[in-house]
């Protein structure tokens, strides 16, 4: 898996079929569907990473959403969490819309992908570790087909340990020293990348006040700092 490129990885995880539990909870959320969607067709299969091959930032989130991303087949895509991130990475100039509502809105990443820790939505959002461990090559995959990452944002705790495994550094470093989960902590990697952690945007951070737009923002305005955009990728962005 490590060394396919990343359309291969793509069509490897659409037709992944390694864990039961979760591949039943999404054909049965595609074939019930909720009111708001009943006339829409959903996707109900894995969902591949989405965004520029060339990417310079990362981010990681946790798995598809049952009504967003299991529904369009994009990442964070037809959701609110999608609406938080969409919105920021376009005030920043990583996406040249500040909404996604499906897989043929037009909308394009500059110079950043999305992957996650899950590629099925898990029931009550929680996949077990094993499914976490089952999925975890896509990920190895993805990071090395994305040769030019500088700088990765992991979207809350799950996400950031997915990171940490898929790219060596769990293991390769002491417990004390791997980079510890926290809103907004930016640690240096011994590779020259930098890690930035944040929490994820779901209902349960946004409706509550733990995750503020201020807080948001500021995380990809440090994301941004570190990679500064070209003339021609601000106008494609706009």
């Amino acid at each position: 898996m490590s060394t396919q490129p990343l359309a291969a990885v793509a069509a490897a995880i659409v037709a992944c079929e390694k864990c039961p539990r979760l591949r039943r909870h999404c054909r049965e959320v595609a074939r019930t569907k909720v009111a708001r969607f009943r006339d829409q067709e959903y996707w109900g299969k894995p969902v591949p990473g989405f965004g520029d091959p060339r990417a310079r930032l990362l981010l990681v989130g946790l798995a598809p959403g049952a009504q967003g991303a299991n529904r369009t087949g994009r990442m964070f895509t037809g959701d609110s969490s999608g609406d938080w991130l969409y919105e920021a990475l376009h005030r920043f100039d990583f996406a040249t819309q500040a909404e996604s509502t499906s897989r043929d809105d037009g909308m394009r990443l500059v110079d950043c992908y999305i992957a996650a820790a899950g590629r099925c939505a898990p029931p009550d959002n929680k996949p077990t570790p094993a499914e976490l461990v089952r999925c975890r090559p896509y990920l190895e995959a993805e990071l090395a087909a994305l040769d030019r990452v500088t700088v990765v944002v992991t979207l809350g705790r799950i996400a950031h340990e997915a990171f940490l495994r898929a790219s060596g550094w769990w293991a390769r470093l002491p417990a004390a020293e791997r980079p510890e989960f926290g809103h907004g902590r930016i640690t240096p990697l011994p590779d020259g990348r930098v890690l930035i952690a944040s929490f994820h945007p779901s209902r349960q951070n946004t409706n509550t006040g733990r995750l503020t737009r201020s807080m948001w923002h500021a995380v990809f305005a440090a994301a941004r700092e570190r990679l500064k955009p070209s003339q021609a990728a601000r106008r494609l962005a706009r």
